[in-house]
């Protein structure tokens, strides 16, 4: 494989995130979002963002397509590439969360970047996770372009009794070697994630954690964990694997 993709990034896809969605308690997640940036400028300075996200539905959405987290709370608006009109053109208030999370970033940590968005249902059929994750490869050794890959995905949500799934006891086990498969650099780890517990437990990530799996069929030369922690009970993961 050629060595052009820079890194994968992976990040957790909350509206917390933003801080205009949760005013006076953006002090509470601070550090996650601080590691957030801080890993999507390590591909700041790619061409091009290919990102990969798990919501109730898949989608594609592309690189001209401006939103705004309006339906979260806030019309704070975002685009997927630089002057494509987000200020001045309609936003989609129904855009998924993935790519809203991507083009918040962009603004953020890569201006000069065009971001291509790829939401794959929940129940995506790990498979045919591995087989995008292998397709997506392709296309990013494919020539000299700069390119990177940002994974957007999240942990269990049933780790705490007050998380948005409430407690599963099965949760943290899984949630334990989903942590550890991701600061190993092991997709084997990620690849093995068990598609129906994952789905009882609420881990909605599941899907593009396999995506991520099976774009790395040689474990990464580096891989490292930047955040790693359950706050109001729902699993994040922030970090970097280099081909």
């Amino acid at each position: 494989m050629a060595d052009v993709l820079i890194a994968a990034v992976f990040v957790p896809s909350p509206p917390l995130l933003v801080p205009e969605l949760v005013g006076l308690a953006a002090s509470e997640t601070d550090d996650l979002r601080h590691a957030v940036l801080d890993a999507a400028r390590r591909i700041g300075d790619a061409d091009e963002w290919i990102v990969v996200g798990a919501e109730a539905g898949a989608a594609d959405v592309p690189s001209d397509a401006v939103g705004t987290f309006r339906g979260f709370g806030a019309d704070v608006r975002v685009a997927l590439a630089p002057a494509s009109g987000a200020t001045t053109g309609i936003p989609d208030a129904g855009m998924p969360l993935t790519a809203l999370i991507a083009g918040w970033l962009r603004e953020r940590t890569a201006t000069g970047a065009r971001a291509d968005v790829h939401v794959l249902a929940h129940d995506t059929d790990p498979a045919e996770c591995a087989q995008l994750g292998k397709t997506l490869r392709a296309r990013l050794d494919a020539d000299a372009t700069r390119r990177g890959l940002l994974v957007v995905a999240d942990g269990a949500a049933t780790l705490t009794a007050k998380a948005p799934g409430a407690f599963d006891e099965r949760s943290a086990a899984v949630e334990e070697s989903l942590g550890a498969a991701l600061a190993a650099g092991d997709p084997h780890g990620l690849a093995a994630l068990d598609g129906r517990v994952c789905e009882e437990i609420a881990l909605g990530g599941r899907a593009a954690w396999q995506v991520l799996a099976g774009a790395f069929t040689e474990p990464p030369s580096e891989a490292t964990i930047e955040y790693s922690a359950a706050p109001y009970g729902v699993g994040y993961h922030v970090g970097i694997w280099r081909p």
